[in-house]
């Protein structure tokens, strides 16, 4: 790794189309160290590769590949390789209430231990910030960062976890107003609101019910359409704009996750040969 040139890419997502915007760091150093200094929000990043050393509450802590590492706000820190061949990670900083949204009371969590062992959570933070800094729409970035958060919020803080049971009615509600607003879907934060619920209960109401978080239930069900429009001869671009799609390529994305082909092979195949 200490040959392969020093990079930091950020990204900055938005949680629904009015909601905050989150920034995302892709980094890989071989030496460089930075100054002291805090952020206002949570720092939750994903080692990817080498050893990285933080300077962080008196002590100095070390993380490597697969470890997840928990930054609170206002803390003052360090960081920079803790060996030879440098260190890669992915980190996202979020706003503290991302965290608290499923806790009893919005309880600010604590993370005692700042060097999280979670395989399973580090695997899915990993994917989601991969996927949302390629393609950053909205509702995906807003139904799975959260999602994440509280999870590392409730197995790995000490904030109380907010239990209370959501009907399944709620999902379906959620899902008939996704798919009544296909093209500017609402916020979950908005849905959430018009339900009297958190935006985590929501979530797992939808999760629970339906199997899939909401951003790929839309997904699932943009790509049904946009079959229909396929075999009736539009072309992919047109589609992807008529169902909600960002753009083709983000139709094709889905496409493929779901019917295993691009939607040009697919209209291809569809296609009377008389017409």
């Amino acid at each position: 790794m200490a040959d392969v040139p020093e990079q930091a890419r950020w990204t900055r997502a938005r949680l629904g189309r009015c909601g905050p915007a989150l920034d995302l760091l892709t980094a890989r150093f071989n030496r460089h160290e930075y100054a002291p200094h805090a952020h206002d929000e949570f720092t939750v990043g994903v080692t990817v590769g080498g050893l990285e050393t933080i300077a962080y509450r008196g002590g100095r802590i070390v993380s490597g590949p697969g470890s997840i590492v928990v930054l609170e706000p206002g803390e003052m820190h360090t960081g920079g390789p803790a060996a030879p061949e440098g260190y890669s990670y992915r980190a996202l900083y979020a706003a503290p209430a991302l965290l608290a949204d499923g806790t009893l009371g919005a309880a600010l969590p604590h993370f005692r231990d700042p060097v999280i062992d979670d395989p399973e959570l580090a695997v899915a933070l990993r994917r989601a910030h991969t996927d949302v800094s390629s393609c950053p729409d909205p509702l995906e970035a807003e139904s799975r960062i959260p999602w994440l958060l509280t999870t590392l919020a409730r197995r790995h803080s000490t904030a109380r976890a907010d239990d209370q049971a959501v009907p399944g009615t709620v999902a379906l509600a959620v899902r008939d107003r996704l798919a009544d607003q296909l093209l500017e879907p609402p916020s979950l934060a908005a849905l959430a609101a018009d339900l009297g619920l958190s935006r985590y209960q929501l979530l797992r109401a939808f999760r629970t019910t339906m199997g899939v978080p909401p951003y790929a239930w839309l997904a699932q069900y943009r790509v049904t359409r946009a079959r229909a429009l396929l075999e009736a001869g539009l072309r992919p671009a047109e589609a992807a704009a008529l169902v909600g799609f960002a753009d083709q390529a983000h139709l094709t994305r889905w496409f493929r996750r779901v019917l295993g082909v691009t939607p040009a092979a697919y209209r291809n195949s569809v296609q009377d040969p008389r017409r």
